[in-house]
């Protein structure tokens, strides 16, 4: 196992954008990578996803700097997206183990639209086969004998991705609160340039914006297509905007956000 004192001569994050899927985490890579002073792993797709695949973190830390950051200068502020990192039991002791003083930044998105959009994304990549009333009735049994092709990409897990409040507490019980950033998907519709600006202070990198439309939606012009033809009905929306409720609520608690809208219909 690599010791915490091994690791500094390579060039190794700074930050990292670990979720959640299908909320923005694209957007703020785009975001930060125009940015001079940062440069984020490449390529972006396939994301690096070393804390969380299994074999790709047994190659060790010398693969990960060399595979992702090689290209980088020495002072730069460097960082990765990957949006699984977010759900995984094991990841948070991973990266705390290897990178303790590492920035992390988390998007959430109201959870209904987010199991929405998952489901349109599995639906177009050719994983998802039912409808979204069925899939969700199915998720538990289904989660529970992913194939080994798919056990990382998890792409019927649409409603347990939302339950943020839990999935974050292993993160926020290992990390100094300083070091945790929460960005609201409704921050960047409201505010992209103050997003903008917060994201560029919390990883250090001076605050300039970037030669980008900051109001450029990512990913959600796709599910926008994907809507002519699959609606979620107004009373599925309803049972679900009741089953985020409690979560949604502990959510708040957690970080401090008025989220009372998200759990309304």
């Amino acid at each position: 196992m690599v010791q915490q004192s091994e690791v500094t001569s390579r060039p190794l994050p700074a930050f990292i954008i670990a979720g959640a899927p299908r909320s923005g985490t694209t957007y703020l890579y785009n975001l930060l990578d125009h940015h001079p002073e940062i440069y984020l792993a490449k390529p972006r797709a396939p994301e690096p996803k070393f804390f969380l695949v299994d074999e790709e973190y047994a190659k060790g830390l010398d693969y990960y700097s060399e595979r992702f950051f090689a290209a980088s200068s020495l002072d730069a502020i460097r960082g990765e997206k990957s949006a699984n990192y977010l759900e995984s039991p094991v990841v948070p002791e991973r990266i705390f183990q290897h990178l303790p003083n590492a920035k992390l930044i988390f998007v959430l998105r109201e959870p209904v639209e987010r199991a929405f959009s998952n489901f349109l994304w599995s639906t177009r990549n050719g994983h998802e086969t039912l409808s979204f009333a069925e899939a969700i009735k199915q998720e538990a049994a289904r989660e529970s004998c992913y194939a080994p092709v798919v056990r990382f990409a998890r792409p019927f897990s649409h409603i347990s991705r939302g339950m943020y409040a839990k999935l974050l507490q292993p993160y926020l019980k290992l990390f100094p609160r300083e070091q945790i950033k929460i960005v609201l998907h409704d921050d960047i519709i409201a505010d992209p340039a103050r997003v903008a600006a917060d994201l560029m202070a919390f990883v250090g990198a001076t605050v300039i914006l970037p030669p980008i439309d900051l109001h450029e939606s990512v990913n959600t012009s796709r599910d926008r297509d994907e809507t002519r033809d699959q609606v979620l009905s107004q009373d599925l929306r309803e049972q679900l905007c009741q089953l985020y409720a409690g979560p949604n609520q502990e959510l708040q608690e957690l970080i401090g956000r008025d989220l009372s809208h998200w759990s309304q219909p």
